[in-house]
């Protein structure tokens, strides 16, 4: 889902100065003390409800709500979860902060990935960490790359859900078309490059018909690239171990992956299709694109849409000896402190371990297509039947394993990231374009940002 950075960057400025004067000690982000005991359900009278947002449409609403009712079905008379869906995530993020100031937060909130660092600083939330260690609960089975990205100051903040993976998409029919071997892809982006050249095809009249590589100019493929790479995105160890002072985007890793890409561009083997993740996500299921970065949630669309064989690889690292890999995306579940009662705030936790356990993970996987977050959920017989079906999905599942939790995988943790993507998207831009250098078009961006950060930093404290 593509998002509103200006927008949301501002709206998070704007907002976090009265959020952080708007809540009580017991909601902080790290205070244990927030995470009532299992008695309080036992002590609530009547049944307790809880309010959840979400930004689920199609097929992933509907899976979404079959979950709700099995909860409610097997907590009725006690529990009752209504699900509310609040538009995009963007829109979302304004209606949750429109509701701090009201003092009427949902229960539970699923804030997308670049919305964590607000989401901690906000301190309106009760930390999953917290939860978990009132109950002696083990989280080891939530897959550790995911709960990596959720753990800030070395506890994990709220409960992975919806959790997915870049891959590399390849048109296999291109590759042996070419003469290509689809099952020795590309590994690097040297050797990506050169297959893109090989899988650009044009007609008697000297058109394009099919380039070797597309992707939506979108900042999150830098991110990954540099990840990947072992590199941080940001200072303060990606912002996770204080808050992020500065991005570190405009590096000569950084500048030498947005030339990279500008070069294929520019020299024929590349669509350019813009910002519009749609737009290239159509030229790739069209066959017009023979590499293709995206994430694993549109695997088995891709696999049903296109009239080709859809093949995946790991994405490809900057160089041979890169050490990195990739960062997870998606979204997590969130549960409010102040103004909930004992018993809400005890009835989300218990929501949010149902939703995370392997039978619904399966559950979830299967009909959606996101990453499970409960490793064990990979066990389950109806979940190997699903791999079997999508056998590309396996790609991502050895990808994640063969991943190191690190600072660099856990991705950046900035006030305003979706501003800071927004930047290295019109870096991109500058650098195709050829109005700038790749260096210069990053370190302008890194600039242009900095004020932004500085506003965040302090309207926190």
């Amino acid at each position: 889902m593509k998002r509103s950075a200006r927008a949301l960057a501002a709206l998070l400025v704007s907002g976090l100065a009265l959020t952080a004067c708007s809540s009580s000690g017991s909601g902080g982000s790290s205070d244990d003390s927030g995470a009532p005991a299992a008695s309080a359900l036992d002590q609530a009278s009547g049944v307790t409800t809880v309010e959840f947002w979400h930004s689920m449409t199609g097929k992933n609403a509907d899976a979404l709500t079959a979950l709700v009712n099995q909860f409610n079905a097997a907590h009725q008379g006690k529990i009752e979860v209504k699900p509310l869906f609040q538009g995009t995530y963007d829109d979302l993020i304004a209606k949750y902060k429109a509701s701090v100031q009201q003092k009427a937060t949902p229960a539970v909130v699923q804030v997308y990935d670049i919305g964590s660092r607000f989401m901690v600083d906000s301190k309106q939330i009760v930390p999953a960490q917290a939860f978990a260690d009132k109950d002696g609960y083990s989280l080891d089975d939530l897959q550790a790359n995911i709960r990596n990205y959720y753990t800030f100051g070395g506890k994990l903040q709220s409960m992975p859900f919806n959790s997915s993976m870049p891959l590399l998409y390849l048109n296999d029919d291109a590759f042996k078309e070419a003469g290509l071997d689809p099952a020795k892809p590309p590994t690097t982006l040297a050797e990506l490059g050169e297959m893109a050249q090989k899988l650009t095809k044009k007609d008697d009249s000297g058109k394009t018909v099919r380039y070797g590589f597309g992707a939506a100019i979108y900042g999150w493929f830098v991110e990954q690239l540099l990840a990947e790479n072992g590199a941080l995105y940001c200072d303060s160890d990606n912002g996770r171990s204080g808050k992020a002072g500065k991005v570190t985007f405009d590096s000569a890793k950084g500048a030498e992956i947005v030339q990279w890409w500008a070069d294929l561009v520019k020299g024929g083997y590349a669509a350019n299709t813009g910002r519009q993740t749609p737009d290239a996500q159509a030229a790739f299921k069209a066959g017009t694109v023979a590499m293709h970065l995206e994430s694993t949630g549109v695997l088995r669309g891709y696999t049903e849409a296109a009239k080709f064989t859809v093949g995946t690889a790991p994405f490809p690292k900057t160089a041979a000896g890169d050490q990195g890999g990739p960062i997870i995306g998606g979204a997590s579940l969130w549960i409010s402190g102040p103004g909930h009662s004992d018993a809400q705030k005890r009835a989300s936790w218990e929501f949010e371990k149902f939703l995370t356990a392997p039978e619904q993970q399966a559950v979830w996987h299967t009909g959606t297509g996101y990453f499970p977050v409960n490793s064990k959920a990979l066990e389950l017989p109806a979940d190997k039947e699903w791999v079997a079906k999508y056998p590309q999905f396996q790609t991502a599942i050895d990808q994640l394993k063969g991943t190191k939790p690190t600072q660099a995988t856990a991705g950046c943790a900035l006030g305003v990231m979706p501003q800071a993507r927004k930047g290295v998207e019109t870096a991109i831009e500058q650098t195709i374009a050829g109005t700038k250098t790749a260096q210069q078009a990053l370190t302008d961006a890194a600039k242009e940002l900095q004020p932004a950060i500085e506003s965040y930093n302090s309207s926190v404290g």
